[in-house]
């Protein structure tokens, strides 16, 4: 199966199972980050901003201050896929690491 092609909702909720603090939402996985401060929020942004350009799948995000909202689904899939997920995991081991 190509990490492109749009997942059951099992396959969403299985993949979510090991991803505590996001969620479905809209179609899209979701998930918001608190940080100590906006250098923070900030430096997670950019640190991942690396990581999200060599997988060549970008999310819709926003930063205000010290939080970071994400929402990631593959619009060429019309939803979530494997690629989304992969992304999820990458962005909680920099939160964690950063955070």
């Amino acid at each position: 199966m190509s990490k492109r092609a749009r997942l059951s909702s099992e396959e969403i909720s299985s993949g979510l199972a090991g991803l505590p603090g996001w969620s479905e939402a809209g179609g899209k996985l979701h998930r918001d980050y608190v940080f100590p401060d906006f250098v923070h929020a900030f430096g997670f942004m950019a640190t991942a901003a690396i990581a999200i350009e060599a997988m060549n799948h970008h999310p819709e995000w926003s930063n205000v201050y010290n939080r970071v909202s994400v929402d990631l689904s593959t619009h060429d899939a019309g939803g979530i896929t494997a690629l989304d997920l992969e992304l999820a995991r990458k962005l909680e081991d920099l939160a964690r690491k950063l955070g």
